[in-house]
C-alpha cells in the first residue's frame, strides 16, 4: 500500500525551495531542476505541483507578493505625509528581509517584461501599490504637506523615486546605508512641501 502524502505540506516544502532559489539565484536561476535540487528531490516531484516553468514563475511572483505584504509597516495612528513616509520606507531594503524581497522583485523584471502574461501581473501589482499610496498623498495634500495637483502624478513620481532608491541601495549598499535611505526619502518628501 502506498504511503499517504500530505500534499499541502509537500506544496509548502516546494514553495520554500522556490523561495530559497529565488533569494540566491533570482528569476534567472529559477528552474524546475534548481528547485528539485534545492529540495533534494526529483524534477518529477516539482512538476507534480508546477507542471511548467511558467507555472513555477507565476507561483514565485505570488510568493514574492505575499512576503511583501508581510513586510508592509503599519501606518495606524499616522496621517498624510507621516503615513506616506512610513509606507514608502516599507519598500526600501532596510533589513535583510527587505533586501531579499527587493532582490527578488528586481530579478523578476526581466522575466516579466519578456512575457505578456507576467507583464500583465506586474502591471496590476504596480497599479495596486499606487492605489494604496493615493489616499495617503491625498491626505497630505489636504493637510498642505504636499502640493496641490493630480495625486496620481505625485504617486507615480514618489513610486519612481522610491524604486530608484531601492535599485541604488541594492547595487551599492555601502553608499546607501539604511540611515541614508531614510534620510533621502525624508528629504525628498520635505522638498515637495508647498
Amino acid at each position: 500500500m502506498p504511503a499517504k502524502v500530505d500534499h499541502e505540506a509537500r506544496r509548502r516544502d516546494v514553495s520554500a525551495a522556490v523561495w530559497r532559489v529565488l533569494a540566491t539565484e533570482g528569476f534567472g536561476g529559477l528552474t524546475l531542476r534548481a528547485v528539485a535540487t534545492e529540495m533534494g528531490a526529483t524534477t518529477g516531484l516539482v512538476t507534480h505541483y508546477f507542471p511548467s516553468k511558467q507555472a513555477l514563475i507565476v507561483h514565485a511572483l505570488e510568493l514574492a507578493e505575499a512576503r511583501t505584504r508581510e513586510l508592509v509597516p503599519s501606518i495606524e495612528g499616522l496621517r498624510g505625509l507621516a503615513a506616506l513616509q512610513q509606507a514608502l520606507a516599507g519598500v526600501l531594503p532596510l533589513n535583510p528581509e527587505g533586501t531579499e524581497i527587493n532582490r527578488v522583485w528586481v530579478s523578476s523584471w526581466d522575466v516579466a517584461l519578456a512575457d505578456p502574461a507576467l507583464h500583465a501581473l506586474e502591471k496590476a501589482r504596480y497599479k495596486r501599490w499606487r492605489a494604496r499610496l493615493k489616499p495617503l498623498v491625498e491626505q497630505a495634500q489636504q493637510d498642505n504637506d504636499l502640493p496641490p495637483g493630480n495625486p496620481d502624478d505625485l504617486v507615480a513620481s514618489l513610486a519612481a523615486f522610491t524604486h530608484g532608491l531601492v535599485v541604488q541601495a541594492l547595487f551599492d549598499p555601502r553608499a546607501f546605508s539604511h540611515k541614508r535611505q531614510l534620510h533621502l526619502l525624508k528629504t525628498h518628501l520635505e522638498a515637495l512641501r508647498p
